[in-house]
């Protein structure tokens, strides 16, 4: 089951049918099954507080993942700053519901497995991505 949240943000997200059959698509392709998966959209300083609550880092990010994966069964919190991906979406001069929707798969991407790290893992998640935003249009 996937599940949609909101903290400290005025936003809307229309797209919830439709998302969750691409991420469906998505761990079946990588052979997982998703179990129970929380998205949390919020705001920075939303995403600040547990950024340094949880993490002991003292910065902002568009993105955290809090994976309680077991086996093949996708199960987490994806907190998704909408602050940080407006700001993306300019600074890289992408549509927000393009730049919305990497940084979902993208935190869907870790769950699965792939990490961002080193420059190889980051090429292997950037391909991922790509490869299932390009997906995503067919649905």
């Amino acid at each position: 089951m996937i599940s949609y949240y909101f903290q400290d943000v005025d936003f809307k997200f229309r797209e919830k049918r439709r998302t969750n059959q691409w991420l469906r698509l998505t761990a079946e392709s990588e052979i997982r099954r998703i179990s129970d998966i929380s998205i949390i959209f919020c705001s920075d300083p939303y995403i600040l507080d547990i950024n340094q609550k949880y993490l002991g880092h003292d910065y902002f990010t568009d993105i955290i993942t809090f994976d309680y994966c077991e086996g093949d069964n996708l199960s987490g919190d994806l907190f998704i700053s909408i602050d940080s991906v407006r700001e993306n979406s300019i600074e890289y001069g992408t549509d927000f519901k393009d730049e919305l929707n990497r940084v979902i798969i993208h935190g869907l991407l870790h769950l699965i497995g792939y990490d961002d790290h080193t420059v190889e893992e980051t090429a292997v998640m950037r391909m991922k991505e790509n490869y299932y935003l390009s997906l995503r249009e067919l649905l």
